[in-house]
């Protein structure tokens, strides 16, 4: 293998594990992208999701958020429809307007993946939310602005992890979004 190309060093459904310069890391071999949806309310609730993560083996806090363009028939699907796509899937609101805040690594030692942190106004609930499967198994928390804080630590308190980009949408919402 010369200096500069890529070599898959195994590959599963979902995931690649490649080695370029020496440098081993992942890539996703069903996807365009990662969102998140920072989606409040206009009764100023934040929009959670708590599920069950196999790699971790504990619930987890975070922001809707899914692949972009990853299910048949959404290949070159844009972040809006995949921000719309899974806020709906998995907490049952649409949302008037989303916007782009933010886009960034996810791990940049360990994979491609870039997100892109996306900010959805003008809810309104539909549906029940949950998920698509069996298998994701979500559970919906509006949770008000000024208790944010404190509801999260008390979770963490409990045992579920809570997800860094929860912390950076808060800082979105308080100090970028008006």
């Amino acid at each position: 293998m010369r200096n500069k190309e890529k070599a898959a060093i195994c590959a599963g459904k979902y995931l690649k594990l490649v080695i370029r310069d020496g440098w081993e890391y992942v890539e996703r071999v069903n996807c365009a992208g990662v969102v998140i949806v920072i989606a409040k309310t206009d009764d100023d609730k934040l929009i959670l999701v708590e599920q069950f993560r196999r790699p971790v083996r504990r619930n987890t806090i975070g922001f809707p958020a899914g692949l972009v363009g990853d299910e048949r028939g959404k290949r070159g699907e844009s972040l809006i429809a995949a921000a719309r796509r899974e806020l709906l899937e998995e907490t049952g609101y649409t949302a008037r307007r989303i916007t782009k805040l933010f886009e960034g690594p996810v791990s940049a030692g360990m994979c491609r993946d870039m997100v892109t942190m996306l900010h959805a106004t003008g809810l309104k609930k539909i549906a029940a939310g949950g998920g698509v499967d069996d298998l994701e198994k979500i559970r919906v928390h509006e949770v008000p602005m000024k208790t944010a804080d404190a509801w999260l630590k008390s979770r963490a308190k409990r045992g579920v992890l809570v997800g860094p980009n929860v912390f950076a949408g808060l800082y979105f919402l308080r100090h970028w979004v008006k």
